[in-house]
């Protein structure tokens, strides 16, 4: 019998934590049900709408196995030279279009539905899920008061394709596909009203509790603007605290408060998305083995990388 670890940290920790959001959320409930509702209102009319309709029709095309056919155009070019599976180069064009969370969303259902391996999950989920380019192009670039300059794009996709490609000759070098069993009979393929039927019900559901994050890492703002407040800062410095430190937390708020102070802050906090980001990618992945710890590391990584990018082009004197 597996025997239950205990941590004494957590069982102090988690309960104070608790405690203390409760009381904030008591004490000052109008600014917490403006924070909430801010969330809400993030999660209804930007992410519903732009994720929404891509989860429902990649729910279709790997129900229906068609991953394949979506990506026979890019193949010939991206397949010698990540040498992966249809499904995976699916996973990876899908992450790369769409945006987060659906790069967790997809590399989860490929797996789910056994059209690729776990090991090729794991190395989808380690460069594939970042933040969308029409998010990106239409808000983050607006906001921050920047143009799309290919410094910046290359920044935010170039940057982890390279690193995609470097994880594929290294860390993933033995990657081997799905191995089809001998003498086994093909998973029978849906007809196209019951795909449609399934992965709306599992887009219903996976969108809704991404709603949920939203809202609640929103609620979180609370903090660092208590503390601004407790410190008495001006009205300035008190937005540019709870913006940077709403950026950790929920990255869409973030941005939102920041504005256009300080750009290449947000463009290094980027790749590694929020904490809202982790648990939503979490949520995703949750019911495989797939490891929300390796994702973690690598979004490290990316962020370091893009530090140092921005650091460098600073140096050159290349930032537009």
């Amino acid at each position: 019998m597996r025997k239950l670890k205990f941590y004494p940290g957590r069982a102090i920790c988690y309960p104070l934590a608790a405690i203390l959001l409760t009381a904030v959320i008591l004490v000052f409930p109008s600014d917490c049900l403006l924070l909430a509702l801010r969330g809400l209102n993030l999660w209804f009319e930007r992410m519903i709408p732009t994720l929404f309709p891509f989860m429902v029709l990649s729910g279709i095309i790997i129900r229906m196995r068609l991953t394949d056919a979506f990506v026979k155009l890019l193949k010939p070019v991206l397949g010698p030279l990540f040498r992966v599976s249809g499904s995976c180069l699916y996973g990876m064009v899908v992450g790369f279009l769409c945006g987060f969370p659906m790069g967790a969303h997809v590399a989860a259902q490929l797996y789910g539905q056994k059209q690729i391996s776990g090991k090729e999950a794991a190395f989808l989920l380690s460069f594939c899920n970042n933040i969308g380019p029409v998010y990106y192009l239409s808000f983050v670039l607006p906001t921050l008061s920047l143009k799309a300059s290919p410094v910046f794009l290359f920044g935010m996709y170039g940057l982890p394709l390279l690193y995609g490609l470097f994880l594929r000759y290294t860390m993933f070098a033995d990657m081997a596909g799905r191995q089809k069993q001998k003498g086994s009979l093909p998973a029978k393929t849906p007809s196209l009203l019951q795909a449609l039927d399934e992965s709306v019900f599992q887009s219903l559901f996976s969108i809704a509790r991404l709603g949920g994050y939203m809202i609640f890492f929103n609620l979180l703002f609370i903090l660092p603007a208590l503390a601004a407040r407790f410190w008495n800062m001006a009205p300035e410095a008190s937005e540019f605290l709870t913006g940077g430190v709403g950026a950790l937390l929920e990255i869409t708020g973030g941005i939102g408060m920041l504005g256009n102070r300080a750009p290449y802050l947000v463009l290094c906090i980027l790749p590694f998305g929020g904490l809202s980001c982790i648990a939503q990618t979490y949520s995703m992945i949750r019911d495989t083995d797939l490891s929300i710890r390796e994702y973690v590391m690598h979004k490290m990584i990316l962020t370091a990388i893009t530090v140092f990018y921005y650091l460098l082009l600073a140096k050159l004197s290349f930032l537009p």
